[in-house]
């Protein structure tokens, strides 16, 4: 299967234990990743409340050269990066397009986010097949963070409040996804940058509720969400007088994992907080 793939600019940096991920698992999963050549910044978050105008050209830009390409599908593995692409082809393709000197090449590819993409019935079976060493004993749950979900009209997900894609992987690795009520709360972002103690704080709040509920770890598909909940663990227990020790993992690392690709020790290296010592218990 070849697949047409946008990284999104934090892949390259900060998070390149998810981007290293995901290009093992695919690997393993005969998935060709053809990454969209001179793509650009998608403006994440900001862009549009400094130009909006600007925010839906940074999106068109990169939505007609993935056009060029012959795949349906673009596959992007950030959240952020998803949305303002789904908001650009949204508003270009919809009623607001008469505003904009900008116009969307024809046919568009389908526009995924990766972990949407992976829960599909097919690449559930495919994974499946794939499954080396079943992650028995693993109790997690699936956080899924602001962005990949909302808002339901541009993101076109059916289950915006309770979005079930990560728990179906998990569950397809034999794991065991824990149901809980903190799936889609904010993580604070990049409010880190500036107001660090409202991050800790709605981090603090979404492991109380993760451990509350038999979690032993945390399984996401956002790097800013990962970044969130695992840099600043010590800090929240400094403040909060909690303990909190709680792996976070990216979905890819677990299938990964489970299927026994190469490099996986690496990926999860690179993690602030240790998500080596569960594995071992678990004899995983």
């Amino acid at each position: 299967m070849k697949v047409t793939y946008y990284p999104g600019c934090s892949l390259q940096g900060t998070a390149r234990d998810y981007a290293e991920s995901i290009h093992g698992v695919c690997a393993t999963l005969d998935i060709e990743l053809e990454e969209i050549p001179d793509w650009n910044c998608c403006g994440a978050t900001a862009a549009h409340s400094v130009d909006h105008r600007a925010s839906i050209g940074l999106a068109a830009r990169t939505l007609n050269l993935a056009a060029r390409l012959p795949h349906r599908d673009i596959l992007v593995p950030c959240p952020m990066c998803f949305n303002r692409l789904k908001t650009g082809a949204w508003t270009l393709q919809g009623d607001h397009r008469q505003r904009y000197p900008l116009k969307l090449e024809k046919p568009l590819p389908q526009i995924w986010d990766l972990a949407d993409f992976f829960a599909t019935p097919q690449m559930l079976a495919t994974t499946a097949t794939h499954v080396k060493k079943p992650l028995e004993g693993l109790k997690v749950v699936c956080y899924y963070g602001c962005m990949a979900n909302r808002p339901p009209e541009i993101t076109e997900a059916k289950n915006f409040e309770d979005p079930q894609a990560l728990d179906r992987i998990v569950n397809n690795l034999g794991a065991g996804a824990i149901d809980w009520p903190f799936k889609t709360d904010c993580c604070g972002a990049s409010q880190a940058l500036s107001r660090l103690d409202i991050v800790t704080q709605l981090v603090g709040k979404l492991f109380d509720m993760a451990q509350r509920v038999g979690a032993q770890a945390i399984v996401v598909s956002c790097q800013m969400c990962q970044a969130n909940l695992d840099m600043y663990q010590e800090k929240i227990q400094a403040d909060s007088g909690k303990r909190f020790s709680m792996p976070v993992y990216y979905f890819t690392e677990l299938i990964g994992l489970a299927n026994d690709a190469k490099g996986v020790n690496r990926w999860l290296s690179r993690h602030i907080t240790d998500p080596f010592s569960l594995l071992r218990e678990l004899g995983l």
